[in-house]
């Protein structure tokens, strides 16, 4: 009986660990002289994007927040989307956020 106690208690230490790393969490910056009022990220193989994740929100011009990808997914890889309140967008493919670490809208 104790190693099936054992078993199941070390199959939740894993179980655990997976749903931990399928939540990314990254930094997100403003750098730009408009506001940002919608940012949306979906995996690199979708042809979608998914909700706006600043739902309700804004990210002013010269700040930063923290961002969580909750999307049960099991990759670094995204593509992101930035609208802005002079109704501009910008798009960028197949970045590794983990590597990353955070990602900063500028203009060039």
């Amino acid at each position: 009986m104790f190693r099936v106690l054992t078993l199941a208690a070390t199959a939740l230490a894993i179980s655990a660990a997976v749903a931990q790393a399928e939540d990314l969490e990254f930094m997100l910056g403003n750098e730009t002289s408009v506001d940002l009022v919608e940012f949306n990220v979906s995996i690199a193989e979708s042809n979608n994007w998914e909700e706006n994740l600043l739902e309700g929100g804004y990210l002013p011009t010269g700040n930063e927040i923290g961002v969580l990808i909750a999307d049960g997914e099991d990759t670094c890889v995204y593509d992101i989307r930035g609208v802005f309140s002079d109704d501009t967008s910008f798009e960028e493919y197949g970045l590794d956020l983990c590597d990353m670490g955070g990602y900063t809208f500028t203009e060039e």
